[in-house]
């Protein structure tokens, strides 16, 4: 029989001892770390001033799942062109898609918030761009003054072909200014799901 008082007995105990309390000091090393972790980053577009070239990485939160669309991005952007996006994206993801703002951007003229919609094409303008100031109304940047578009304007919004653009124009020649955008649901063809395109991309 072995005594209980054996030096060797005496080791082995200490020994497993210690490796129990190396066991459970790595656990909890592992879960403090996991629960520090960082999870992910995400970028603002924009923030810098006027002229400061910024790099998009489009809208922060879940991925959106709605339909394919299509947007033409123009001007001051790394790569314009078209670009395949998802319905719900806006207006950030179109310039992350385009590789984000070139140098001389003038992102004051952008609203990086808003959704975009199938058919839009978005022009960044460099910095110092006027937009022309049309006859009877101030312009708004990155919008359709329906008061003064021709044809080929009209024809850059979703939903308005070489028929719908006509029609406009022949509402305002038969009745006059659009005194709000509103009014364009007056005009044969534009229903309110079309509208609802166009509110954001038009003024008065």
């Amino acid at each position: 029989m072995t005594d209980p008082g054996d030096p060797r007995r005496a080791r082995v105990r200490i020994g497993v001892g210690a490796a129990v309390v190396v066991l459970f000091a790595g656990l909890a090393c592992a879960v403090l770390f996991s629960a520090l972790a960082p999870k992910g980053q995400t970028a603002v577009v924009g923030a810098g001033g006027n002229g400061d070239a910024a790099v998009a990485t489009g809208s922060p939160g879940p991925t959106t799942t709605g339909a394919t669309i299509f947007v033409h991005i123009l001007g001051a952007v790394a790569s314009p062109g078209l670009y395949e996006l998802r319905e719900g994206d806006r207006a950030v993801d179109a310039v992350a898609a385009a590789g984000g703002f070139a140098d001389g951007a003038d992102q004051s003229q952008l609203n990086l918030a808003r959704f975009v919609t199938d058919g839009e094409q978005i022009v960044v303008p460099v910095v110092g761009a006027v937009p022309p100031v049309p006859a009877g109304g101030a312009a708004v940047p990155g919008k359709i003054n329906i008061n003064t578009a021709d044809a080929a304007a009209l024809e850059t919004l979703p939903r308005v072909g070489p028929a719908m653009a006509a029609r406009i124009i022949e509402w305002r020649d038969a009745n006059g200014r659009f005194t709000a955008v509103e009014d364009l649901m007056s005009v044969s063809g534009v229903g309110e799901k079309t509208f609802e395109q166009l509110r954001d991309l038009v003024t008065v």
